[in-house]
């Protein structure tokens, strides 16, 4: 079969890895750094590991896609695949590490009030200390108990939180890190108990808005946000008010409603938030990458021998 990796952030050695792999499964493969550089003649290929819009919708041949990030909800559109049979692997637990370092910091720059020491040093000033807060006797809720809610859950632990609850679709969570987990019909009720809500939900129609002005004003005075899932998941108008107002003390975004966030939003100027232009994850990390590639392999050696694919995305759920 043939087989096209195009991606500009692996190195020599994952190439030569993902090669010598692949031919000794019998595949031929070939390697992009856009989709730009592929030719005509490629377009017929089995399996793509990255991205290619262009095959994708019109290829009938594709049997399988990969790609190297977790969010697929821009090709949950009916019709986008013209192979509807195509199947669909992303690389959701490669980016638990980097994505969990990412809200351990923000939360850190936020609640240690580290970005107006930045800013007031970089002026040449050299102010009294604050009053501060501490991840220690917080009360931390989950908003998505997956990899990366998961990671940070076991990172943040260490740092001697009062209480750690997790909230997903289901309900249930085999990780012992949580004191409890709860289902999204219980949201609610533990929005008032939270010190700091961490949020790491994929873009799915049950996710969009669940943030909303209502369950934004069921956080206590003083409460802190973390979002790197998706920027659907929040109302950010609602947020810029609960934030300008002093209700809030402070909200991480990593993720947006639309990104680049378009200058002149309001966000911009929003109080006590700290901006952050979609870089938790990414495959900046070396661990990322090892991990990106290791699972790719590991799927093209189950795709090979007629397994089921471990990464597989049910195209219904979105995840």
């Amino acid at each position: 079969m043939k087989i096209l990796v195009i991606n500009n952030m692996l190195e020599q050695k994952h190439l030569d890895l993902i090669k010598t792999s692949a031919e000794s499964l019998g595949h031929e493969v070939f390697f992009y750094t856009a989709e730009a550089e592929i030719p005509q003649t490629n377009y017929d290929a089995d399996i793509i590991y990255g991205f290619a819009p262009s095959i994708v919708k019109t290829s009938k041949t594709l049997k399988w896609l990969c790609v190297p990030w977790a969010g697929v909800d821009s090709l949950m559109v009916p019709g986008y695949f013209a192979n509807e049979d195509c199947l669909l692997t992303n690389a959701a637990g490669a980016y638990g590490v980097s994505i969990a370092e990412h809200m351990i910091a923000v939360s850190l720059v936020m609640m240690r009030r580290l970005d107006e020491f930045l800013e007031e040093t970089r002026g040449g000033q050299w102010l009294k200390p604050r009053a501060q807060r501490s991840l220690k006797d917080c009360r931390i809720t989950v908003l998505g108990t997956g990899d990366i809610g998961t990671t940070f859950a076991n990172r943040a632990k260490a740092f001697e939180p009062a209480s750690f609850i997790g909230v997903c679709r289901s309900g249930k969570s085999s990780a012992q890190v949580y004191d409890k987990v709860l289902p999204v019909s219980e949201l609610d009720s533990v929005l008032p108990e939270t010190d700091l809500l961490a949020m790491s939900l994929p873009a799915t129609p049950e996710t969009r808005g669940i943030l909303s002005r209502k369950r934004l004003a069921l956080l206590p005075e003083g409460a802190y946000i973390v979002n790197v899932g998706r920027g659907s998941a929040i109302d950010e108008e609602a947020l810029a008010d609960a934030l300008d107002s002093g209700h809030l003390a402070g909200a991480a975004l990593d993720v947006f409603q639309t990104e680049p966030l378009p200058k002149g939003n309001r966000l911009w100027k929003t109080k006590k938030l700290v901006i952050t232009p979609h870089v938790a994850g990414n495959m900046t990390l070396p661990y990322t990458k090892d991990k990106n590639v290791q699972m790719f392999l590991e799927d093209l050696k189950n795709f090979t021998e007629g397994k089921e694919l471990r990464y597989l995305v049910d195209k219904k759920l979105g995840y």
